[in-house]
């Protein structure tokens, strides 16, 4: 099992940047697709980007594709999401999640991080 702690989330304007980061602790993290997710209110959790062990399979939602980038540092066990010209409709909770399939739906997640929120103001 890992264990999963999201960071760097935060109130932004339009167009500006975050970098959000996810530390993994436990056993086993190389075996683990790791993913971000997001959750605003009134809406289901859904897959933003995901990246596998050793970067063959990335993906992006297409609604971030050219804006937001995946990356992970096996030797450190992160996974960071770089965010850029954000916009209003990208305001949600963000979640860091580790699943054994690529893509990881919400569904097949096994481990989650607690959050962190993400508010782009217009």
């Amino acid at each position: 099992q890992v264990q999963l702690v999201e960071s760097g989330g935060g109130l932004v304007q339009a167009g500006g940047s975050l970098r959000l980061s996810c530390a993994a602790s436990g056993r086993a993290f190389s075996s683990y697709v790791m993913g971000w997710f997001r959750q605003a209110p009134g809406k289901e959790r859904e897959l933003v980007a995901a990246h596998n062990w050793s970067g063959t399979n990335i993906y992006y939602k297409d609604s971030v594709k050219g804006r937001f980038t995946i990356s992970r540092d096996n030797a450190k066990n992160l996974v960071h999401l770089q965010m850029n010209n954000l916009k209003p409709e990208d305001t949600a909770v963000y979640y860091c999640g580790a699943a054994r399939q690529y893509p990881p739906p919400p569904g097949g997640v096994d481990s989650w991080g607690k959050g962190t929120l993400v508010t782009v103001s217009s």
